[in-house]
């Protein structure tokens, strides 16, 4: 478990950056998946954020 549990909110909201743990906890509430499955999403769908709601099948 990490240290820090702060939620952060990115600084960009249209692009996710996997390099980031902060905003990789972020997106994986958000988007409502496992960290596995946001980091295979962004290997095949990229970092935009609409782009990856579609490739996750999700509204």
């Amino acid at each position: 478990m990490r240290e820090d549990t702060e939620i952060r909110i990115p600084r960009d909201d249209e692009r996710i950056d996997v390099t980031d743990l902060k905003e990789v906890d972020y997106w994986t509430q958000w988007f409502g998946v496992s960290e596995q499955r946001l980091r295979t999403a962004v290997a095949f769908a990229g970092t935009v954020r609409d782009d990856l709601r579609v490739y996750l099948g999700l509204p």
